[in-house]
């Protein structure tokens, strides 16, 4: 065999998964510049290594595809890593505390901002007040957002500098909440959060650049090659930055690809211009993204039937239904992908009902439309994701961030027969896709990964609903291969074959060699983006 010219690089191992079959092989990867020229035996790939090309041999590590992270917020993120993270509060007093050394810790920051509180972990499982803060930090504005990032705990200076008192009026779909005095809790529900985040988040840009390098190096140290950065609520919409990735890209700085989401809105001519601008390799418009519903803990989430504890409501959609209906069509229409943000299990029939509108007007197409999250399904709405052409973006370690205790007390046990219903979903035909939605959980695929094999909730020894557990190799291919397909670059992108993209990741272990637990302790070994090593561990 002759080649027309030597591999750059040459990676080999025992264990290389490449996403085509399900299970691992002994081969070699030739790559010449940014892409990969030859995959096969060593005996194969000898006719590629010249004097110039690097060799690396991994013996038993994993080499597989770089991780596709289907579902992020990558401003947000950034601004978390630099937070105070309070997951592991077990009361408000504790959450407090770490409030107060951190806020020792950073004297100039101007706002005090956190992340991943829960009540449902502490022992009283009752929400925050603004007074516990008040007492340690009178001063200085404090912005604490809940773990599943759609309500917040404020102090009441933040409330003060933003001028939200008990007269102010809650904007659609977002709640200033009251005590039974009409008094100001410091919880502010979905869009009223955005009554704060204005001032919260007005980062120099300088600032916003530091962030941002610091997420980069985030992600590539856990091998996330290629990332969907999903519009946020509109609370967190203000850290949206598309022309800093830009200027990142054109310095060589951007060290993973970037798929961009910005708003369906209605607003058809800025999404036109914004995909005409973005197309690049490394950054581009993939789709657009609105939000359907809330959460279930909030009980903003959307649900067919009253909430178990709260049978006065079924949540409420962010949008009315035919507005929502409207826009879908609208930009379907203009060829765009559209991906929503449905938890509750009306929330879900209604997107799907939108998508399926959609197909009506505008003719069956390949849209590769998304709904994510898909918390609490409905089983009549399994079969319609495959039948629709949807793709299921799901995020497995959302499963074990939620207390299941606090979380099936509010849909109740039938419903929660239907919680992250992964293996459901996957048998009806429905393609899989998983991702972060970080910072609401951490970014590390691990989490992802172990959670939808094992289905181990909070407690770290329960199963909630085992039978719809997956297969390593389905968990694999759901960050990889499906993330290709649903941003259109299945040619380019999401599994080991040559012409395609060099975007490679080896961890340390084999999972496929490993007891499940293992899987959570495996680190990445080396990344790879366009044919370059960002990060080797």
């Amino acid at each position: 065999m002759t080649v027309e010219r030597k591999a750059d690089i040459v990676l080999s191992g025992n264990a290389v998964f490449t996403g085509v079959t399900d299970e691992p092989a002994a081969l070699s990867i030739s790559i010449c510049q940014n892409r990969i020229a030859a995959i096969g035996t060593p005996e194969e790939i000898e006719p590629w290594i010249g004097p110039q090309t690097a060799q690396h041999h991994f013996a038993d590590q994993l080499i597989m595809p770089g991780f596709h992270d289907f579902h992020l917020h990558i401003m947000m993120g950034s601004v978390s890593l630099d937070s105070v993270f309070l997951h592991d509060a077990r009361s408000e007093e504790e959450a407090v505390e770490l409030v107060r050394q951190y806020a020792e810790s950073r004297p100039d920051e101007p706002w005090i901002i956190g992340y991943s509180w829960d009540a449902g972990f502490w022992h009283s499982k009752r929400l925050p007040n603004r007074a516990s803060l008040d007492k340690i930090l009178p001063d200085r504005p404090v912005l604490l957002f809940h773990n599943e990032g759609h309500y917040a705990w404020a102090n009441s200076k933040a409330l003060e500098l933003m001028n939200v008192d008990s007269a102010t009026e809650n904007p659609p779909f977002g709640l200033i909440d009251k005590d039974e005095n009409g008094e100001l809790t410091g919880i502010l529900y979905e869009t009223a959060i955005g009554l704060l985040t204005e001032a919260a988040y007005s980062f120099s840009k300088e600032k916003k650049s530091l962030m941002l390098q610091n997420f980069l190096a985030h992600a590539a140290k856990l091998g996330v090659t290629s990332m969907n950065d999903l519009y946020a609520t509109e609370a967190n919409a203000i850290l949206e930055d598309f022309e800093l990735f830009k200027e990142f890209e054109d310095n060589g700085s951007l060290t993973a690809r970037i798929h961009l989401l910005p708003g369906l809105t209605g607003d058809l001519e800025r999404a036109k211009n914004l995909r005409d601008t973005y197309r690049s390799s490394m950054l581009q418009v993939a789709a657009l993204k609105q939000f359907v519903d809330g959460v279930v803990t909030g009980y903003t989430a959307y649900m067919l039937e009253p909430y178990a504890d709260r049978p006065e409501t079924c949540g409420e959609t962010a949008f009315p239904p035919d507005v929502i209906k409207k826009w879908v069509v609208d930009a379907d229409r203009e060829g765009f992908s559209i991906r929503f943000h449905a938890i509750g299990d009306g929330a879900i029939r209604l997107a799907l009902d939108a998508f399926e509108e959609a197909q009506a007007v505008n003719g069956k197409r390949d849209s590769r439309h998304a709904i994510e999250h898909i918390e609490v399904i409905h089983p009549e709405d399994i079969a319609r994701f495959r039948q629709l052409g949807v793709i299921a973006s799901m995020q497995p370690e959302h499963m074990h961030a939620a207390d299941r205790q606090t979380y099936v007390s509010c849909i109740g046990e039938e419903r929660g027969t239907y919680a992250w219903a992964i293996k459901s979903l996957e048998s009806a035909g429905a393609k899989l896709a998983f991702g972060s939605d970080f910072p609401i959980v951490g970014l590390n695929p691990m989490l992802e990964i172990y959670r939808a094999v094992s289905r181990i909730d909070n407690s770290e020894e329960n199963h909630w609903n085992p039978g719809e557990a997956i297969s390593l190799a389905n968990a694999l291919k759901a960050y990889t291969v499906t993330p290709a397909y649903g941003t259109f670059r299945e040619h380019e992108l999401g599994t080991l074959e040559a012409g395609k993209l060099a975007d490679i990741v080896v961890l340390d272990r084999n999972l496929f060699s490993v007891a499940p637990d293992e899987i959570l302790n495996a680190k990445v070994k080396l990344t790879m983006v366009d044919g370059k090593i960002v990060y080797t561990g």
